[in-house]
């Protein structure tokens, strides 16, 4: 019997049979998937009913919109923005699809390029790519005109697809180490940030295009540009087809073939090094001790307690995925809501204090992120004074990032508006603002503190959301009643005719807002040093 070279033979026929193989593994995770529970069946079912009826809701528009001057750019336009999709969707929920990770088949005899078209077939596979494939029908029968363009519109729906769909496949490869990290996890973090931020923007170009009285066409410049970056040139070739510019749809829809070909090979490319090379798991032990003490923001800190405490509440907001995920969304909105309303011109430099308002929101249930750990903060705590020491050092981690974002923000939002002669005392009425929301943060987390469950999308354990609601918004309407005097001084100022010595309310508002928050901490520092035992309880439960 002739020999043949081991695994060479065998390996053709499994080659050649790895997409069906695949496209039924792919339709046993979804059912699998599915019964898992009922919740989750359920919870499937009314995403997939929601997801078709907005499919065939922009299916219907697209086609109604044909034979509209701007038809072209609204569809350019949209399958631009459905491919920004694709690429980020991996990135911020790497576990939606437990096929984007192809590490789970490191250990098959699976060579790259049959594994890369039969993972592009199986991902065909969904709501997603049906709903992609309407866009992009819908899109190519609104700007469709001739025989041409109806050529050219065959190719251009699935070169659509298929870009979207290996676009969103090469990231995940590309990133896959990182994203099942627990680094890459905290990315998820910033989804919400993401679509925030998404909105805002979406809010302000809709306000401005009903503005302008060029309406849509606005849009008609960043069309011209987005219609030579696929795939979104796949579909401008259709309509400078259907315009008899002939060359122009050819080149554009080379692009896009270009586009998908270089996409499959960077894929194939990095599914080869996830194949062939180990991960990090195996080369920790080789890598030599690092010292983190005595280093970097740790050897700025004071010494004593108080840099210890500081240096693990800013670790809390670096590591721990629920606190990151609250001083995200802080920063974010914090930033967000005085930018965009000063953008739009309805604005106003007071709206700078929302920042300050935003971050001075993380000082409330201090103890709710230590957990059940906290018994070993509990164990340092014997008197007042190492209460209030404990207290005010994380009043002054907080300070680190606060001070000088709430200066930010409100420096940037007067630039915006340019009424820099307003800028003093927004900056007082920050600060002022920022200490009582201490002061009233310390004082509720020794009265009302409750548990962060570590699991799950809770931000607080069941049975103790009334503790939350009081917590929080009991601490905000006191930290306005603490406020009261500086606001006062500014209306007094103001309608007294005094504008000029607006300046004042900066030093005033600094030097309130610090006595303010010192007061704060010496008057629950007692509390927190006689209800340790009660805290611990509370904070534990999740």
């Amino acid at each position: 019997m002739t020999a043949t070279a081991p695994g060479a033979a065998p390996l053709a026929p499994v080659e050649t049979g790895l997409i069906p193989v695949f496209v039924r593994l792919k339709l046993s995770l979804l059912r699998n998937g599915l019964r898992q529970s009922s919740g989750r069946r359920a919870a499937y079912v009314a995403s997939a009913v929601l997801a078709l009826l907005i499919t065939a809701l922009q299916l219907l528009g697209l086609i109604l919109l044909r034979g509209d001057p701007h038809a072209a750019t609204v569809s350019i336009l949209l399958v631009a923005v459905l491919a920004l999709g694709w690429a980020v969707l991996p990135l911020f929920f790497p576990s939606g699809d437990e096929t984007l990770d192809p590490t789970r088949l490191v250990m098959l005899p699976l060579r790259p390029r049959p594994l890369v078209r039969a993972l592009l077939v199986s991902s065909l596979v969904g709501i997603g790519p049906l709903f992609t494939l309407c866009l992009a029908l819908g899109a190519v029968i609104a700007v469709a005109r001739g025989g041409a363009a109806v050529a050219v519109a065959v190719a251009a729906v699935p070169l659509v697809l298929l870009l979207c769909v290996a676009l969103a496949r090469a990231v995940a490869a590309a990133n896959i180490r990182l994203l099942t990290s627990r680094k890459g996890r905290d990315l998820a973090v910033l989804s919400g940030l993401v679509i925030a931020v998404g909105a805002q923007l979406v809010n302000f170009g809709v306000q401005r295009i009903g503005s302008s009285d060029a309406g849509l066409g606005e849009l008609d410049p960043a069309a011209d540009v987005v219609s030579w970056i696929p795939p979104a040139s796949a579909l401008s070739a259709v309509r400078t087809a259907g315009e008899a510019r002939y060359g122009v749809a050819a080149a554009q829809l080379a692009l896009s073939v270009v586009a998908l070909v270089l996409l499959l090979r960077l894929w194939q490319r990095s599914l080869t090094r996830l194949m062939t090379t180990p991960d990090g798991s195996t080369l920790a032990a080789a890598e030599p001790d690092r010292t983190r003490r005595g280093g970097g923001l740790a050897g700025l800190l004071p010494s004593g307690r108080t840099g210890p405490v500081m240096e693990r509440t800013l670790r809390y907001v670096w590591r721990d995925p629920k606190t990151k995920a609250a001083w995200v969304t802080s920063l974010a909105i914090g930033l967000i809501v005085p930018l965009f309303n000063a953008l739009q011109g309805t604005g106003s430099v007071y709206f700078a204090c929302f920042a300050a308002g935003m971050l001075g929101v993380q000082m409330y249930n201090q103890f709710g992120q230590d957990t059940s750990a906290f018994w070993m903060v509990a164990m340092t705590i014997a008197s007042p004074r190492d209460a209030y020491e404990e207290l005010r050092a994380r009043a002054l981690a907080l300070l680190l990032v606060t001070l000088p974002y709430a200066v930010l923000v409100t420096v940037l939002t007067t630039a915006l508006l340019g009424v820099w002669h307003a800028l003093p005392e927004a900056l007082g009425l920050s600060f002022a603002l920022l200490g009582a929301m201490l002061a009233t943060g310390a004082w509720a987390s020794a009265r009302f503190p409750y548990s962060i469950p570590q699991e799950g999308h809770k931000n607080v354990a069941p049975g103790q959301a009334g503790l939350a609601w009081i917590s929080l918004f009991g601490g905000m309407l006191g930290a306005a009643a603490l406020c009261a005097p500086v606001i006062a001084l500014t209306i007094w100022l103001h309608a007294s005719d005094r504008g000029s010595w607006s300046w004042l309310l900066l030093p005033v508002g600094a030097g309130y807002g610090a006595a303010v928050t010192v007061l704060g901490l010496r008057l629950a520092a007692p509390r927190t040093a006689g209800r340790l035992p009660e805290i611990l309880t509370a904070v534990s439960k999740g």
